[in-house]
């Protein structure tokens, strides 16, 4: 597939960038600078500055799919403006560009931990990413009122990091994913998560609607 990969130089981007690659995909990464991804066989990059849905149109035209894991910057001190922003000019620009598919990277603070109740909102929170992880659950407000698009929401579990690839994971709904022993969170590597990604795009299990993963 020709598959459009918004953020290709982050934490869960590169992973995704890397397992797509490893499939034999054609990819076309979007970046506002760039000379900061570095040259690979089957990877194509283009200029583009995501908060623009005309500059976001032009670049993923004739896609098969678009995959955003945009984040505006944990350390942006507009980061709830801008990351609402972005989220809508990329879902506008692919509009525009005529590419029915979507798959959008969010956050794990939307997912409910009781009837009502969602991560973000609990006491135990973190403080420093409760604005990052607001604006996630509110651009999730806004993409679930998307008509148009055949879009699709991944939140990761609460707890991510570096690891190995093992393509072994548990697939969950909107509510918090916990370990096997129900005592902690569950958690998955950013290798993983690229993996339940690009399943994702091959063969769509979850077409308007979010899904989560865990170990």
């Amino acid at each position: 597939m020709n598959i459009a990969l918004i953020g290709a130089t982050g934490f869960i981007g590169s992973a995704i960038l890397a397992e797509l690659l490893q499939r034999g995909h054609q990819v076309t990464a979007l970046a506002r600078q760039p000379d900061k991804v570095p040259a690979q066989p089957g990877l194509t990059v283009v200029q583009a500055d995501v908060q623009r849905a005309s500059e976001v149109a032009h670049a993923v035209k004739g896609h098969d799919a678009v995959i955003s894991a945009f984040n505006a910057g944990w350390t942006n001190p507009h980061l709830y403006d801008d990351f609402l922003a972005g989220s809508k000019a990329i879902t506008a620009g692919v509009k525009a560009a005529d590419v029915e598919r979507l798959l959008v990277v969010g956050g794990a603070g939307s997912l409910y931990v009781a009837p009502g109740v969602q991560l973000v909102d609990t006491p135990s929170f973190p403080e420093q990413w409760k604005v990052g992880a607001t604006a996630a659950r509110d651009a999730l407000k806004w993409l679930q009122n998307e008509q148009d698009l055949a879009w699709t929401f991944l939140s990761p579990p609460a707890m991510l990091h570096p690891g190995e690839r093992t393509g072994h994971f548990r697939v969950g709904g909107d509510e918090l994913l916990m370990n096997a022993k129900g005592d902690a969170p569950a958690e998955i590597t950013s290798a993983d998560l690229a993996v339940a990604i690009v399943n994702e795009i091959e063969a769509p299990q979850h077409l308007r609607r979010r899904f989560t993963v865990g170990y």
